[in-house]
């Protein structure tokens, strides 16, 4: 006969073993709540024992008994009145006098129908009957156990369990110096052979071992103290690195509902696979890194944490850097500008170390940026923090600005860089190898490729010029913020500097404003005299750029630079005096046309002063630039004479240069400078001594002649007691 008893399916199966599961965990709570609730009770007994035992009062003995003794006789006369003694039979009789001499029987009442021993219960102590009740034993804990899935047999459904494991942890052995550092290299070895194991699987094969890269980064959380730290900051740097290497040369977007509707083809489906796991990791990676930095800026240390608050100023430092380092490297991928907004409020951290680090990141950013989208970014950010810090900032934040790649020149080079470049065939390759059909069709393609790539450069050079435009118009709004709103501001010089390299590239609208904010800092007298020079520079390479077509006479500027020459000196001020020649070449040389006469010698004649009282680097510089003032300007040679030329007499303190009457002077301190113990001052003063000519004996070699007075500073600067000479001239020196 055929079966018609249904098999119970797995999931009735489930749902039995739920339901008695369920029971018993209810029979569990009601025996707990039934046992707390059994020792309630007793509590309360016993409490109520203990107030019964110090209230209860004490009755003398002499009472009780007169007491109970007229109780006795009034029970006698109401029994004689009821019942007399003579009708009562011997034994009834015995036995009455026998319950006559127990209190008990005395004191009860006889119409009660209870027995005797029921009130006597109830009068009874609570603590003697607290103390006769039964201990219980103590019993062993209930084993906990783990209920499996139960299983089927002929008699039926039968639940599994198993006793769960009880880790008891045994005290560790104490361990001594040498053992715990042995161990310590031990756990830090293995942990990094395990580093490098992973970082050589995913380097090896990317697509394939992304899961590894998530592995590596667990052990960011490495929890033993003993290595915690180093191993946290191997994987830190090891993670960059993986990074750098195997991140694409573009940016990697999302995909639409369309395209992950559509079906692709396995290699397609297999390289979107690996880059939504590679910006996700490359996500959590920056937020760990985020993190690290965040919790030390706080002070704040996790309760589970194995690391130190001293300590983990080292991790920051790293994490630090790593975040450098990607900003630097892959300036094109996902996240960059997240990276950005966490790099730049740390140019301004009190930390001079984190602080120079973020500082030199954003400065090789900007070198090495030719199209300037990244450029941007950074700028806007840094913008954005000056006025949210109310212009408290440190000047070395504003600094990094000089190094943008925003120059005329640079431009057009940079166009030719990213123009890309096609290499087409020759004449004589065309008629070796084609025929003369395949040349006319190869010339017609080669000319429609020139004409492409034409177009794309000059899209590209306009994309820049644009980007490169919006960035200058963020440095100038920051700029004029503070020459309008915080004049006596630590960023002052940072501000005065940026404008004399960008002042050319200023808008013609700006230039009457400026230059009347820039007269008014150095008319203040509130400016170091390093300022003042950067003041003097902006105005000046306003004025020789796009400000030539303005009707505005600088004299104001040449009579601040001629009055404050002497301020120099070859002590602390000896550095600025590369800032005083760059000065000069805008002022004098490049200006040629609107210099006096007048001017250009009571220059020539200060300088050779100022000449005598700096160091030697100086001293080559400000000859330098004697030499280009004597061949650029007329009548120089003036000087290089006794005689007077015209009236006066020369007034060497007096602070206009057109009115002292340098005519009548001569460049006496030529001949003590030919005693110099410099050989290059020698060779300058014997030149100029002579009215310094382009040829003959006493002309100078190529390398002095050709370079300009600020490279030569920079070429002959101290370094401790040596100098730099620039490399002499193969030219045989003519006797």
């Amino acid at each position: 006969r055929k079966n018609t008893k249904r098999v119970p399916s797995f999931r009735k199966l489930l749902r039995t073993s739920k339901l008695k599961l369920d029971n018993k965990l209810k029979n569990k709570q009601y025996k707990q709540q039934s046992t707390a609730k059994k020792y309630r009770k007793e509590q309360k007994k016993l409490r109520q024992a203990v107030r019964d035992a110090v209230c209860r009062k004490p009755f003398p003995l002499e009472e009780y008994k007169k007491k109970h003794v007229e109780i006795a006789e009034k029970r006698e006369e109401e029994e004689d009145d009821a019942l007399p003694l003579d009708m009562m039979d011997e034994d009834d009789l015995k036995l009455m006098e026998d319950l006559a001499q127990k209190a008990s029987f005395l004191t009860r009442d006889i119409s009660s129908t209870e027995p005797v021993h029921i009130k006597k219960r109830k009068h009874e102590s609570v603590i003697e009957k607290y103390e006769k009740m039964p201990r219980r034993m103590k019993t062993e804990p209930e084993k906990e156990l783990i209920h499996l899935l139960p299983i089927k047999d002929k008699g039926g459904i039968i639940p599994q369990t198993v006793e769960k494991p009880n880790f008891s942890e045994e005290p560790l052995p104490v361990l001594t110096p040498e053992e715990m550092s042995a161990q310590r290299k031990r756990k830090l070895q293995e942990r990094k052979m395990h580093i490098a194991a992973l970082a050589s699987a995913i380097l090896s094969d990317p697509e394939n071992n992304m899961k590894k890269v998530k592995e590596l980064r667990a052990m960011l959380m490495e929890q033993d103290p003993n290595v915690a730290v180093i191993v946290r900051k191997l994987v830190m740097v090891s993670l960059m690195e993986i990074f750098k290497d195997i991140v694409p040369s573009y940016k990697i977007r999302p995909l639409t509902e369309a395209e992950k509707a559509t079906k692709v083809k396995k290699e397609t489906k297999k390289l979107r696979e690996f880059e939504e796991g590679l910006v996700s990791q490359y996500k959590f990676y920056l937020e760990n890194l985020e993190q690290t930095i965040k919790d030390w800026k706080q002070r704040k240390l996790k309760k589970s944490n194995v690391i130190s608050l001293k300590a983990y100023k080292g991790l920051a430092e790293i994490a630090v850097k790593c975040l450098c380092e990607l900003l630097v490297a892959l300036p094109h991928f996902n996240f960059h500008n997240n990276i950005i907004v966490l790099i730049v409020p740390l140019m301004n951290d009190t930390s001079k170390t984190i602080s120079e680090l973020c500082c030199e990141a954003v400065q090789k950013l900007f070198k090495q940026d030719k199209l300037g989208f990244a450029s941007l970014g950074v700028v806007k950010v840094i913008s954005g923090l000056v006025k949210g810090r109310n212009y408290n900032v440190r000047p070395e934040v504003l600094k990094v600005f000089l190094h943008l790649r925003i120059k005329e020149v640079e431009l057009k080079k940079d166009s030719e860089d990213i123009a890309p470049k096609k290499k087409f065939m020759t004449y004589k390759e065309k008629r070796k190898n084609l025929s003369r059909m395949q040349r006319k069709w190869k010339k017609a393609e080669e000319k429609l490729e020139r004409e492409l790539l034409e177009a794309e450069a000059s899209e590209s050079k306009e994309k820049k010029l644009k980007l490169h435009t919006e960035t200058l118009n963020v440095v100038f709004l920051t700029y004029f913020r503070i020459l309008k709103k915080a004049q006596k501001s630590p960023l002052l010089p940072a501000v005065l500097e940026g404008l004399a390299k960008f002042a050319h590239l200023i808008n013609v609208e700006f230039f009457d404003d400026l230059l009347i904010v820039l007269h008014s800092l150095i008319a203040s007298g509130d400016l170091s005299y390093r300022e003042s020079l950067h003041c003097i520079l902006s105005a000046f390479h306003i004025l020789s750029g796009q400000g030539d077509v303005l009707n505005i006479d600088p004299m104001k500027f040449y009579t601040h630079l001629y009055k404050t020459l002497f301020s120099l000196h070859a002590g602390a001020t000896n550095n600025d005096i590369k800032i005083v020649l760059q000065c000069l070449d805008v002022m004098l040389a490049k200006r040629r046309k609107q210099v006096s006469q007048q001017r250009a010698l009571a220059f020539l004649k200060r300088l050779a002063t100022l000449a005598l009282h700096v160091l030697p680097n100086s001293s080559v510089g400000i000859l330098a630039t004697n030499r280009v003032l004597m061949q650029t300007f007329p009548k120089m040679d003036l000087l290089l004479d006794n005689e007077s030329q015209g009236s006066g007499v020369y007034l060497p303190e007096l602070d206009e240069p057109e009115h002292c009457n340098a005519q009548n002077t001569a460049l006496w301190e030529l001949h003590l400078l030919q005693r110099h113990y410099h050989p290059t001052v020698k060779k300058f003063a014997a030149h100029l001594a002579v009215g310094a000519p382009d040829e003959g004996s006493r002309a100078l070699s190529l390398d002095l002649s050709r370079r300009p007075a600020t490279e030569l500073f920079e070429a002959y600067s101290m370094k401790g007691m040596t100098f730099n000479p620039p490399v002499p001239s193969a030219t045989p020196r003519r006797k």
